[in-house]
């Protein structure tokens, strides 16, 4: 017992932190985190305020009168919403699953050095990120060769693989990995698809989380490929039919002959803006902020990926 009370700590005098330099650090880090949240919760005050109130007083973190009815111009339209939502949360689920079954199974094979190819399968990733086909080309390939325009496949397969991320998957395999453990695996008999799924992707959660949160944060956040390739308001994600009502509201600011035409013909003519806008950014941010309590556990271990041992 006293041999075991007398055991010298294992921990590093030189990697800890003075009092005041953690404190500092501290401080700074929540500072920053209110920096982050503080704008996030004035969206969401101005959203449920009241249009003219915000108009004549400016923007309040407590409004001075709360109104719902920016939520309620939006939700004359709840069918598309509720469709749009449908869509985004299907293209976000599928396609990051998707993109990392593709990413990890391409990222695996160059990271071994016994695999003769990996050299220039390597350099082959590498260099689309440096030159791209051109958006003309790009188009083409999807909505002509491949004919995915107004599918949903035309929203998830463009973003599918993305080169950076495939080097960090390979950089993970390389430097965590332990070779002995896969070398043992064969002398066991284990193929490499089972050395694949049974001993690779469980020790390469951290990396695998933080590249599908990533992912998932391009997939939900995407607006552009429904621009591009969807027709049918019946496809489109939240962020496109957010980026085309806001439009609509430019146009109507922009446009008095339109308001006009609008009271004219009967119909109630209430120009949104501020609250509106403000709605429309609560709305689009939607379930996606959920997703980060999951991820959360393995973000920082992912975040370290590639970093040099002492």
């Amino acid at each position: 017992m006293e041999a075991a009370e007398k055991i010298p700590s294992t921990s590093n005098p030189k990697n800890q932190l003075s009092g005041p330099a953690s404190l500092g650090i501290n401080i700074f880090f929540i500072i920053y985190s209110l920096l982050c949240i503080i704008p996030l919760f004035l969206i969401i005050m101005i959203s449920i305020s009241d249009e003219s109130t915000v108009i004549a007083e400016g923007y309040k973190f407590i409004p001075s009168k709360f109104d719902l009815g920016a939520y309620e111009f939006l939700f004359k339209d709840a069918r598309q919403i509720i469709r749009s939502y449908g869509v985004s949360i299907l293209v976000t689920i599928a396609g990051t699953a998707l993109s990392l079954i593709m990413m990890a199974l391409y990222a695996y094979p160059i990271s071994r050095t016994d695999f003769p190819h990996a050299k220039f399968f390597t350099f082959f990733v590498f260099l689309t990120m440096l030159f791209t086909g051109g958006l003309v080309p790009w188009y083409l390939v999807y909505a002509r060769l491949l004919d995915l325009k107004d599918t949903m496949m035309a929203l998830i397969m463009p973003l599918l693989v993305a080169a950076f991320f495939v080097l960090i998957i390979r950089t993970f395999f390389q430097t965590t990995i332990p070779g002995a453990v896969l070398e043992s695996a064969k002398i066991d008999g284990a193929g490499e698809m089972t050395i694949f799924y049974k001993i690779v992707i469980p020790l390469s959660l951290p990396v695998l989380a933080t590249v599908a949160l990533f992912q998932t944060l391009t997939y939900w956040n995407d607006w552009f490929l429904s621009l591009v390739f969807i027709t049918k308001d019946g496809n489109i994600t939240v962020q496109y039919l957010m980026y085309k009502t806001m439009l609509n509201i430019q146009f109507l600011a922009n446009n008095s002959t339109a308001a006009a035409a609008i009271t004219a013909a009967g119909g109630s003519f209430r120009f949104p803006s501020e609250t509106v806008r403000m709605a429309m950014v609560v709305i689009g941010i939607g379930p996606i902020v959920f997703a980060y309590p999951f991820f959360q556990k393995y973000f920082v271990k992912g975040l370290t990926v590639g970093a040099v041992k002492g």
